[in-house]
């Protein structure tokens, strides 16, 4: 039995949060994958560790080549088994001495696995080199704690004497692959430094973190993130510069080939890129010009369809056919194909895609022939009836071709009242089973009457608008009987003449 005492005012949990669901869990799944136990959930457990440490932990160690694809151990893996460090400080030290910086690894591990040999204001600065310059002589801190240098120089003995690996050369030139070495401890951690932004970096996990004060690390492109708190956006508190010509030779295993073709919205284009990736980081872009035509054209119908028809060079005329194509799949829907702008959207595919040939951005659309392509989706028996059922015009009593507006219900016909003089009935289209909608408008173009009966209109509304436009518009013909005078297009005058 325990007994905990603390005051009275405190408030304290029932127990503390065991270790395994807060701890780092690298080093527990090498130890199982020796055992041979590679799913790590079968076991009983008291506190079963979190799947998602889990999970980091088996990324962690496939990355650093400790477990294999199926999660077990690796020869390299049964190798680091004899050091008693974490896995990524064990790594660090092996790859270290295969690339001849032994010694430097070990120091790093060393360091890492301390607390801060710097005091004062140089303990401010997360350069990693100055604490190897501190440990190796290269210069005195009159704030170093020197039991703690003292305990890295030993501990950095042992493990080279476990690694059998020489003293660092005496003119201290393997510093400079400082951030070689340590990146093979945290590969997850290269970073670069982000656009525009002078502290703050994108981890190749894709976390941000940022150096809180400026200092000489901050200005890098490209650096090695070793201390990190655990905040959204981590500041850094150790890291070393790693150049991108050096992660390239040393670390191009870890950088992958990516190809993409996508539409990017802000330039209204398809973009069509070859980039070199370590994890979510960009090392080299370029354009791909070997780009699937395909993918291509996939891309920018894509972007069509998020800008919404608009984005499409209509006119008159193509708007136009939409509206009488429209009004025959109202009446017949299952022989004419639905042409509204939200059916166009969703079948690009169908109709579109043969005229975008070699177009890559919106801008270009305008090169497009909406009304030939509209055409297009209508046979040639489709196209004569489409003149035949729904003709673009029709010819009035005066002689005149007006235009046929189908972009309403009914389709619309605005004509100067005089010209229809002598007709009897309203012109019907669509094989005759549509009477349109007259739309009769005064000399001055301005409706005076919107009827679909013309019969009606001569007997019951035509004497009323007669005595007004008779006294708006006296230089015209204004007859007593509109079925037996002649249509006329002008004025009087223009009839004599």
């Amino acid at each position: 039995m325990c007994y905990r005492l603390w005051p009275e005012h405190l408030h304290l949990l029932a127990q503390a949060t065991p270790e395994i669901l807060e701890a780092d869990l690298a080093p527990l799944v090498l130890e199982l994958a020796q055992w041979g136990v590679r799913e790590v959930g079968k076991l009983r457990w008291m506190d079963p560790p979190p799947a998602a440490h889990v999970a980091q932990a088996t990324d962690l160690l496939q990355r650093l080549g400790v477990l294999d694809a199926q999660a077990r151990i690796t020869a390299h893996g049964r190798g680091m088994l004899q050091f008693g460090a974490h896995p990524r400080l064990t790594h660090m030290m092996l790859r270290g001495r295969e690339l001849g910086c032994g010694a430097l690894a070990c120091e790093l591990a060393a360091l890492l696995g301390e607390r801060d040999p710097l005091r004062g204001a140089q303990a401010r600065e997360a350069d990693i080199v100055l604490r190897l310059e501190l440990l190796r002589g290269v210069h005195t801190d009159g704030g170093a704690v020197s039991a703690v240098v003292r305990q890295i120089r030993t501990q950095t003995a042992h493990w080279r004497r476990q690694l059998r690996c020489a003293a660092a050369p005496a003119d201290h030139a393997d510093l400079a692959l400082t951030g070689v070495v340590l990146a093979y401890a945290y590969p997850d951690r290269i970073a670069q430094r982000r656009a525009g932004a002078s502290r703050r970096y994108l981890l190749s996990n894709g976390r941000g973190a940022v150096f809180l004060e400026a200092e000489p690390l901050a200005a890098a492109d490209w650096i090695v993130a070793a201390h990190l708190d655990g905040a959204r956006e981590s500041r850094i508190f150790l890291a070393a510069v790693i150049p991108r010509e050096q992660l390239l030779k040393y670390h191009g295993v870890l950088i992958g080939e990516q190809t993409f073709v996508v539409w990017d919205e802000r330039e209204q284009a398809v973009q069509a890129r070859r980039q070199q990736r370590l994890g979510e980081l960009v090392v080299a872009d370029e354009p791909w010009a070997e780009a699937d035509a395909e993918a291509v054209e996939a891309a920018l119908l894509a972007g069509i369809r998020r800008s919404g028809a608009g984005c499409l060079p209509w006119n008159e005329a193509a708007r136009e056919l939409q509206a009488r194509i429209g009004f025959l799949q109202r009446l017949a829907p299952r022989d004419w194909p639905d042409v509204r702008d939200d059916t166009l959207l969703s079948t690009l595919e169908d109709w579109l895609s043969p005229w975008l040939q070699g177009m890559t951005r919106l801008a270009q659309l305008k090169r497009l022939d909406l009304h030939a392509a509209l055409l297009a989706r209508l046979s040639w028996t489709q196209q004569r009836a489409l003149d035949e059922l729904a003709p673009a015009s029709l010819t009035v009593p005066s002689g005149s071709r007006v235009r046929l507006d189908y972009r309403e219900e009914t389709p619309v016909l605005a004509v100067r009242l005089q010209e229809m003089f002598g007709l009897t009935d309203t012109p019907c289209v669509a094989g005759g089973r549509v009477p349109v909608l007259l739309h009769l408008l005064s000399p001055a173009r301005r409706p005076m009457q919107i009827t679909r009966d013309l019969a009606a209109f001569w007997r019951e509304g035509y004497h009323e608008v007669k005595k007004e436009l008779k006294g708006r518009y006296p230089k015209h013909h204004w007859p007593d009987d509109p079925l037996k005078a002649p249509p006329a297009a002008g004025t009087k005058r223009r009839r004599r003449d």
